[in-house]
């Protein structure tokens, strides 16, 4: 493959591009081919020469980049900075724009590679440390444990908590545990599967939230194997504790030997804007470095640098000459990550994050030049319970709408008159853009008002596509079907219906997620 691919790049481009036909009163302009994987692995590389060979041929005009080592680019070697090289070129060649991926605001995890304190923090408040042989380590307060007996299991779930070929069917095991507001507490399990085709999972919910959003990790088939997962209680004073599956399919998966613990310091930030607090039980305010040593958490660079924010790795003790016995209340802030990989949500509100976005933009904007621009704002899950966040007084939505603003004036101060795009659900009240949303404190309603209606919208709704679209255009905004997402193809031509009622539509992207690109060509047969 790579031989063949070697061979194309060295032949004159024998594709033109010519433009799209008028899609009933809107021409699409754009036709774009997502790409989101990972440059350092020369099997990528040649998946995406591939790809724009294919792209071209097929009518496709840009390659949307995004790989996850744009967050950090101070870190990378020559070799990589000479693959960006050999990729642009190879674009230029088929006549394909480059579109980087810029400013991951929501998917933060490559830029935290850069500075994991930057993570957006969660509170932990008043946990209880006592002090022995001269270091403070929490003990939990109240203590908490799993009762023998759960609450109830789904009828699926067997005896001995074995589920078997589940074909859809909920297989839940539930139980109520009292908690404190505000506290870090860690669940470990068991998870054995023999050919399971399924996501088992730990959730927590409490106070109408769901607390924790990572799965587990289990492999298809393994042999009993403990997992881990970390939930902050925030507002509740109990939670709901669930073992399950909800998509299983065939196979067999069950569970053993479940335990749940208060932890303290763990991923513990450590910045100006999350600060730690430790007193003595009476009130007695104590200082870092006279009454305590520094406190830091080890694993912290580490999570952050092999992406495992959630692995298991032991908290940080509070080095104190103080008596034995001594009770310490103590309250920090902490990192929490979230689906697709380790997603992990950075502080928009400290500079230090502004000055990275800055030197990305710079950088990629060396290597690529680029006409246009796609901003990566995207799910944004936690947010605004720091002191970086809470000290401006400003609700969520506020805080987006200010960095897209500033980040929008970085990328016309380096090249103005190019085009700018950005993800649609952060500035969307149809999608992601309301209250009550996942582990953000207030709502992320008006963070549209960060984007000025030359920004073009990379929609990527469907099931409210109609009324998204026709917000947008209300507003004036443009817009970019981003469609596919890994399902059928013929979905561009509802996308396409949508859009010719709403208006506004400039162009289409091929997104896959998943990695998915046998359908490349039968989702341009829907609009070329």
């Amino acid at each position: 493959m790579r031989a063949r691919i070697a061979a194309l790049l060295l032949l004159p481009l024998a594709v033109s591009c010519v433009s799209a036909p008028s899609r009933g009163g809107f021409e699409l302009r754009e036709r774009w081919v997502y790409f989101p994987l990972d440059l350092r692995q020369e099997k990528n590389v040649a998946k995406l020469l591939d790809l724009m060979c294919r792209s071209a041929a097929a009518g496709y005009t840009a390659i949307a980049l995004e790989d996850g080592n744009f967050g950090r680019l101070p870190l990378m070697d020559a070799a990589y900075f000479a693959t960006l090289e050999r990729v642009r070129d190879a674009a230029a060649r088929h006549g394909l724009d480059i579109v980087p991926g810029v400013f991951q605001v929501g998917h933060s995890e490559s830029l935290l590679s850069q500075d994991p304190n930057l993570a957006e923090g969660l509170p932990a408040r008043d946990a209880l440390f006592v002090v022995r042989g001269g270091e403070a380590r929490l003990e939990a307060d109240p203590p908490v444990s799993f009762r023998e007996k759960w609450d109830w299991k789904d009828e699926l779930v067997g005896a001995d908590w074995t589920v078997k070929d589940p074909a859809g069917r909920f297989a839940r095991i539930v139980q109520k545990v009292k908690v404190r507001p505000f506290r870090q507490y860690h669940v470990a399990v068991k998870v054995r599967t023999r050919d399971f085709k399924g996501t088992p999972r730990v959730f927590a919910t409490g106070s109408g939230r769901i607390l924790n959003y990572r799965y587990c990790g289990a492999k298809p088939t393994q042999d009993w194997t403990e997992h881990h997962a970390y939930f902050n209680s925030m507002e509740a004073a109990e939670v709901r504790v669930t073992l399950g599956c909800w998509d299983g399919g065939t196979g067999e998966l069950a569970w053993k030997e479940p335990r749940i613990a208060e932890v303290g310091l763990y991923n513990l930030l450590r910045r100006e804007g999350a600060p730690l607090g430790v007193r003595t039980e009476d009130g007695r305010a104590l200082v870092e470095g006279r009454d305590f040593g520094k406190v830091s958490d080890p694993g912290l660079v580490d999570v952050a640098a092999c992406n495992a924010w959630d692995s298991f790795h032991e908290p940080p003790a509070i080095r104190a000459a103080l008596p034995d016995g001594t009770r310490l209340r103590v309250s920090w802030f902490h990192a929490l990550s979230m689906p697709d990989h380790g997603q992990t949500m950075i502080c928009p509100s400290e500079p230090r994050t502004m000055e990275l976005l800055r030197d990305q933009a710079r950088r990629l904007h060396a290597i690529f030049k680029p006409r246009k621009w796609l901003m990566s704002h995207d799910e944004i899950r936690v947010l605004n319970w720091d002191e970086s966040c809470r000290s401006r007084g400003l609700d969520a939505g506020q805080i987006v709408a200010e960095n897209a603003r500033e980040c929008l004036r970085i990328l016309r101060g380096l090249t103005p008159g190019a085009e700018i795009y950005v993800w649609s659900d952060m500035f969307d009240p149809f999608h992601n853009a309301h209250g009550d949303y996942c582990l953000v404190r207030g709502s992320h309603e008006g963070a549209w008002e960060g984007l000025d209606r030359d920004v073009i919208i990379a929609n990527w709704y469907f099931d409210r596509r109609e009324e998204s679209l026709a917000w947008f255009a209300g507003r004036g905004h443009r817009t970019l079907i981003a469609g596919y997402y890994d399902q059928k193809p013929e979905r561009a031509r509802d996308w396409l219906q949508s859009g010719r009622q709403a208006g506004g539509i400039v162009g289409i992207m091929y997104t896959s997620w998943y990695d998915r690109y046998e359908d490349l060509e039968t989702f341009a047969g829907h609009f070329r």
